[in-house]
């Protein structure tokens, strides 16, 4: 019985000395395991599990465009407030791919990414053969843009427009509108003023989206260095653009939007925006999941389109006009264009009530991203911004009529998508569930560890007390043998002894 008990507590403590240092193990070794796995597979590499994903974007992305049609277009040429009514959505199906990857030895690599987008009946609520009354773009561009120039010019220009029937407002499909129409205006402006605009035929908002590229970008690898992986080298060999007024705000910074390095802090987000021709900072929100997987939720600060008086760094990005709007005149062949957050969302207030028909609000109108922290792979994101006409009273061209100056909401767009079917199921497997098991696994061990190295103990020390009763003491009474045959006591019994 003592050898069993003697067993039992060998085979107990040693249990849980291997649970404990199993378990220690993987607590110091299980972090490494994990970072080194999701540096190999993040980087640019052909070799990554992330590669393939980079190159051919398997997320659906979806582009969803809502109109803004002006229902007062007499009234507003009596200098009257334009009402506006949303019309859409109108979505369509966005496929990305990369071409010309072309990889250097300073950790770098650079591509073109084309998108190719397909109209989704089912989604949309509307057909691009409906009709929209929107401004006049080119003609209303056209007038502000020769405000300042002489007199005849623009007497000329007003002429050549009242005999091409041309109108402050314009009835137009969305497909016109998006894809392009072709417009006798166009020509007429390149001969009254050469090269005002620098393209002939059609015009359309969304020509240079579709079925083109958003040009040559270079970004690193992170082979070398993953804190640096997808962060932009140069975007069509510039290391910064050259269409604002400081070095500030001509910066190229962050990624180019898809991705971000490993390991993120909540803290904020860069990424450069060909479509904004700027650089742009998203901050940290909340901590939240995506179907599982944990997420950081990075959103457009209020700053983000502030004018220089509101938030002096944005200096750079003006001539401004009220705080929300964002001039983008200078890459945008010097028409009165200006970008915003739908509605006039963070926009100063006199933006919303110049017009009537909007309803700004976070929740439809916030830009977002959800991105995994530890891979820096966005989960879930919906990129929104709001294209606007500054239109007004031009003097010497009488089809501008009264209309006060105000800047014009034309659309919105989103571009979203998030990650679904096999690909988050093997997200959540390799990055979320195999890592929460062995974090699991190393906790479970050490807590194991704790009640066997006790049992141990205690069936040691039980065991060591039963030896201890069966031993005789040192003042035990022992009877001795005399030839007398007499019993003599031991002298520890005997006080006088």
């Amino acid at each position: 019985m003592a050898a069993a008990r003697r067993r039992l507590s060998v085979g107990l403590g040693l249990a849980g000395l291997a649970c404990a240092l199993l378990g220690g193990c993987l607590l110091l070794a299980g972090p490494r395991i994990v970072r080194r796995q999701v540096i190999q597979n993040v980087r640019i590499d052909p070799n990554s599990i992330s590669f393939q994903m980079w190159k051919d974007i398997p997320v659906p992305f979806y582009l969803t465009v809502y109109f803004f049609e002006v229902l007062n277009p007499k009234q507003v040429l009596r200098g009257e407030k334009p009402v506006l009514s949303q019309r859409g959505p109108y979505v369509y199906r966005e496929y990305r791919f990369k071409t010309n990857i072309t990889f250097y030895d300073n950790d770098t690599v650079s591509y073109l990414e084309y998108r190719h987008l397909f109209f989704q009946p089912d989604l949309s609520n509307g057909t691009e053969d409906e009709y929209i009354v929107v401004p006049n773009i080119m003609m209303m561009g056209a007038a502000v843009m020769m405000e300042k120039l002489p007199a005849f010019v623009k007497f000329l220009l007003s002429g050549a427009l009242a005999s091409l029937k041309q109108e402050a407002f314009m009835n137009r499909t969305v497909g016109e509108i998006m894809w392009g129409y072709d417009d006798p205006l166009i020509d007429a402006i390149n001969l009254i003023v050469p090269g005002l605009l620098p393209f002939k035929g059609k015009f359309g908002l969304f020509m240079d989206f579709n079925n083109s590229n958003s040009g040559l970008f270079t970004v690193n690898t992170g082979v070398k260095n993953i804190s640096q992986v997808h962060m932009v080298d140069s975007w069509n060999g510039m290391k910064m653009v050259n269409y604002w007024r400081s070095s500030q705000c001509n910066m190229i910074n962050g990624t180019a939007g898809e991705m971000w390095p490993p390991f993120l802090s909540p803290t904020f987000l860069d990424f450069y925006s060909p479509d904004a021709c700027r650089s742009m900072r998203l901050v940290y929100e909340q901590s939240g999941d995506f179907k599982g997987v944990p997420t950081y939720r990075f959103v457009a600060p209020k700053t983000l389109f502030a004018n220089g008086t509101d938030y002096p760094p944005n200096e750079g990005f003006c001539p401004c006009m009220q705080s929300g709007i964002l001039n983008v005149s200078t890459c945008r062949l010097n028409a009165p264009m200006f970008i915003s957050h739908p509605h006039f969302y963070n926009a100063d207030p006199s933006l919303v009530n110049a017009v009537e028909g909007l309803h700004p609000n976070k929740d439809q109108h916030g830009l977002f991203l959800d991105l995994h922290p530890m891979t820096g792979i966005p989960m879930n994101c919906s990129i929104k911004l709001q294209l606007n006409l500054y239109i007004k009273h031009v003097s010497g061209i009488t089809q501008t009529g009264k209309i006060k100056p105000v800047v014009l909401p034309l659309l919105w767009f989103a571009e979203s998508g998030s990650i679904e079917g096999s690909v988050l199921k093997q997200f959540y497997t390799n990055l979320v569930l195999l890592p929460s098991v062995l974090e699991y696994l190393q906790y479970t061990l050490l807590g194991l560890s704790v009640p066997l190295i006790i049992s141990a103990a205690v069936l040691m020390a039980v065991r060591k007390g039963s030896i201890a009763e069966k031993s005789p003491g040192p003042c035990s009474t022992q009877s001795k043998a005399t030839p007398s045959s007499e019993t003599t006591p031991l002298l520890c019994d005997s006080p006088e002894a």
